[in-house]
């Protein structure tokens, strides 16, 4: 689990490593990367700036690009022990009718686990041999010079000058630290102007099917984890402005078909008297890394949860870069971080583009284009829908064939 630990502490432990490393933001990406350190025998100093360990977070549909993470933590079976598998999905029209429901096992089957777990859970199944972790610090300040990076701290109101050889950005969508890095370059943004509350409620049994929604000004995701359901509903923002229980009260009103599920998952958000709200946005940054500098997971393309797969691809990415850092001291730090983002920039941003087109097709506040959509949706299955996540599954990273591509590119440059 996450373990509390001072920054001192970590800074002494990470003394002697031949890299030393900060990593910035102790959520999904964070910890994997530190883990994947970890196991490679380094002491990454982590910190977070949450005064706490987050509680159980929101639901996760993971896809098989995780894989190659757990196994190399050799943490699969707990996960597979903390999480159900996910074989089929099924879509509901605007009226609450349902429209079709397909298996997922041939879609991902043949590519590895396709799993739902809470973020709380996973972050547990990661760090089950430990990760030190320092909370309540943001950093305050950061200089890079061919020597290093001088990052100031500011740890429980105690300021700390320190030196690291690599700084892994890892501190979420609205990241602070990687204006350092941006220099002033902006970073894109697309928002959906919708939103909507996250929330659990008891298991119902189908704990091997996924649910959504798709409706005229309404969307509502239902994905079971191990023991609970998640729910995510919602719709555009200046809809959900008038809170949670008004907004289902709506649409009670607007749907001819209620489903004991959908009737749960309308409860809960109704009467959680404290439910998260969720701004649906993304963003993507223009670069990723600097000579000694890398963003990673939602501080460098933050993705909307229509495809299910920003977690997964920001595991994927911790995966990569970890396997490309064993090579150092042997390649340049620099050489290696441009060759990561060199070859798994596309592969986020690919996934990513798929998010926004499906968000651009479910988020809908037209009854005349929510009946044209099912329409298409009688003949467009699950696997359609994902094809480009498919093709990503079909393709995955090689890190050794990325640092072979590094040392050409070094190669090339000497001769030069």
């Amino acid at each position: 689990m996450l373990s509390p630990m001072s920054l001192e502490k970590q800074y002494e432990q990470a003394a002697a490593d031949e890299l030393r490393v900060l990593v910035v933001g102790a959520g999904i990406a964070g910890v994997t990367a530190a883990q994947l350190l970890r196991r490679d025998g380094r002491h990454p100093v982590v910190i977070e700036r949450a005064e706490s360990a987050p509680a159980q977070g929101y639901m996760l549909a993971l896809m098989p690009m995780v894989d190659a993470a757990l196994d190399d933590l050799g943490v699969r079976g707990a996960y597979r022990a903390a999480s159900v598998p996910l074989k089929r999905y099924a879509v509901h029209g605007h009226a609450g009718r349902p429209l079709r429901e397909d298996s997922t096992v041939d879609l991902m089957s043949r590519y590895g686990d396709y799993r739902g777990i809470a973020r709380g859970r996973l972050i547990e199944v990661m760090t089950g041999d430990g990760c030190p972790v320092t909370y309540d610090s943001v950093v305050t300040g950061m200089g890079e010079t061919s020597e290093g990076v001088d990052v100031r701290v500011s740890s429980h109101g105690i300021v700390h000058d320190l030196h690291f050889d690599l700084v892994i950005i890892a501190d979420g969508m609205h990241s602070k630290t990687r204006d350092f890095v941006l220099g002033g370059q902006p970073v894109e943004w697309v928002d959906t102007r919708w939103g909507g509350w996250v929330v659990w409620t008891p298991d119902d049994g189908d704990s091997d099917l996924g649910e959504e929604l798709w409706g005229a000004g309404i969307t509502v995701a239902m994905y079971p984890v191990a023991d609970a359901l998640g729910v995510f509903l919602g719709g555009p923002r200046e809809d959900t402005a008038v809170g949670a229980a008004a907004f289902v009260a709506s649409m009670r009103r607007t749907l001819k078909t209620v489903t004991p599920r959908l009737n749960r998952a309308m409860a809960a958000v109704a009467t959680d008297p404290d439910p998260y709200y969720w701004a649906l946005k993304d963003c993507r940054a223009p670069r990723w890394v600097t000579e000694r500098t890398v963003l990673l997971g939602d501080a460098a393309a933050g993705f909307l949860p229509t495809a299910g797969v920003g977690a997964g691809m920001a595991m994927e990415s911790a995966w990569v870069l970890s396997r490309m850092l064993r090579h150092t001291p042997g390649i340049a730090l620099g050489d290696l971080l441009r060759g990561y983002e060199r070859g798994q920039r596309p592969r986020v941003e690919a996934a990513q583009d798929n998010s926004r087109q499906l968000a651009k097709l479910m988020f809908r506040r037209s009854r005349t284009l929510a009946v044209a959509r099912e329409l298409a949706m009688r003949v467009m299955s699950v696997e359609m829908a994902l094809r480009p996540i498919q093709r990503l599954l079909q393709e995955q990273p090689d890190p050794e064939a990325l640092v072979d591509g590094v040392r050409g590119t070094s190669v090339r440059s000497d001769a030069l």
